[in-house]
This record gives structure tokens, sequence and C-alpha cells, in this order.
């Protein structure tokens, strides 16, 4: 009973955390908020936060025995790739990306301004970006899986990796709606998750 809950409210943050960020929600918000919508992404980050909190707190206070562990060699690569993997994250996040739009600072800066893009120079194709188009869900995963977990854990990591292979299929629809043929370009180029793979479109 007690994964069936746990399951079933990290399933459901999943839900509301693409919902809350879908193309579908967000035209409808501006549309209704138009400049001020500028406001939005900042007040998405602050909100997954907020919920994601007292879901972690939660899972934790049950008692779980640990049911992985690594002994040498195996904790050697363990660590190999937990520390790899959070320093890509961190890697990707400030250089790969713009990190003042993620936390939807840039948007609220340029509040009222017209902004023209151009897909071809706003698609970066250098570090790890020219390796992978998502190097910040790929070190995720790497993360997750490379930690001394309990039975919750592995059940929860299960529910995130499906999750974020979802997450990532969606965002590539919509990078394709926004970018146009650039992107598609790109998705030939280079591989979705898998480093030195074909690449393959959704």
């Amino acid at each position: 009973m007690e994964l069936l809950i746990i399951g079933l409210l990290w399933m459901g943050y999943c839900i509301l955390h693409s919902f809350l960020i879908s193309t579908y929600f967000t035209n409808i918000l501006f549309r209704t908020l138009k400049k001020y919508y500028a406001f939005y992404r900042l007040f998405y980050v602050l909100l997954s936060l907020v919920l994601l909190i007292p879901l972690i707190n939660y899972t934790s206070q049950f008692d779980n025995k640990v049911i992985i562990t690594y002994s040498f060699p195996l904790s050697i690569i363990r660590y190999t790739l937990m520390y790899g993997s959070l320093l890509s994250l961190f890697w990707a996040f400030f250089f790969s990306y713009d990190a003042l739009s993620f936390f939807g600072i840039r948007q609220i800066l340029n509040i009222g301004k017209e902004t023209k893009i151009n897909p071809d120079a706003a698609i970066k194709k250098s570090g790890l970006l020219g390796i992978i188009r998502h190097p910040m869900y790929l070190a995720l995963i790497i993360f997750l899986w490379s930690t001394i977990f309990t039975l919750i854990d592995f059940y929860i990591n299960m529910l995130l990796t499906v999750y974020v292979i979802i997450g990532t299929k969606l965002e590539e629809k919509k990078l394709v709606r926004e970018f146009g043929d650039a992107y598609v370009k790109y998705q030939h180029e280079v591989p979705m998750l898998i480093p030195f793979t074909k690449p393959k479109t959704i």
C-alpha cells in the first residue's frame, strides 16, 4: 500500500509538472496574461520546487531497507558515474544552456521587448550539445541509477526514468514546432540521449 501511495503521488507530480509547461496550457496563459506571461517561467520553477520538497520529505519518512549496495571495485564505477553525471549536469546547465532563461529571469528582463529568434543561431551544437541533444536528462538518469538505494528509491527511479524519457520525446516535438527545419536537421546530426549512436528523430 505504501508503494502504491508513493507511486501515485510521484506520478501525479510528474503529470502536473508536464501539464503546466505543455504547449496547450502555456498557450492559454500566453493569451490570457499577454506580456505578464514573462513571469510564468519563474512561477513554474518555484512551484515545482515547492511541491517537490514535501513529496521528498513524505517519501523519506518510510522505514525502508537498502536493497542495492556497491562494493569494490563496483564502488569505483558507481562513484565515477555519480560524480561524472553531476559534473555533466552542472556543466550543461551553466555552459550549454541559458540559466537565466531556465529560471525565467531573462524573460522578465525582456518583458515588453520584441525578440526575434533565429532558429539556426538559437540551436547550440557545441560542447555537450554536440554529443547528445539532452545532456541534462541523460545525466539525471545516470545519477538516479548510480546511488545506493532502497526499494522505494528503486521504485521511484523507475518512474522518474520513464518520465524523463517520455518528457524528452514530448519536448522534442515542442522544439520542432518552435524551431522548425533547423531542429529537424539537428535531430539528424546529434543523437537524443545515447552518445555516439546513430541519431534518430521522433
